[in-house]
């Protein structure tokens, strides 16, 4: 059983930059890990993705270029850089994971999930 923390997420301003942190409780190498998002009123999206085995990463179109997803197997922790914040930003973020070690924005291929973290943009 792998159980999933976020942390990092705060409220900022626009321009400023956040690392997310996602420590799992348990093992994941072996595991690819993705951060989505849920911004108010909205469905939750794929944001990006990180396989295990050659950290490899996967991004959705409309983030490319500011976020910067990364892991460390031997801390258990998958991160996600976000620079230049702004007001469309604003969401609660969620890691996942499970075990394939894959390319994947598919949320229902993610078995483990972590309870959040608020990120709030303020311009």
């Amino acid at each position: 059983q792998v159980q999933l923390v976020e942390s990092g997420g705060g409220l900022v301003r626009t321009g400023d930059s956040l690392r997310l942190s996602c420590a799992a409780s348990g093992h994941i190498a072996g595991y690819a890990t993705g951060w989505f998002r849920q911004a108010p009123g909205k469905g939750r999206e794929f944001v990006a993705s990180i396989r295990s085995s050659d950290s490899r990463t996967y991004y959705a179109t409309s983030v490319q270029g500011r976020f910067t997803i990364s892991r460390d197997n031997a801390k258990n922790t998958v991160y996600l850089q976000i620079d230049s914040l702004n007001s469309g930003n604003t969401a609660v973020y969620y890691c996942a994971t499970d075990s394939f070690d894959d390319d994947s924005c598919a949320s229902a291929e993610y078995g483990y999930w972590g309870q959040g973290t608020q990120v709030t943009v303020s311009s």
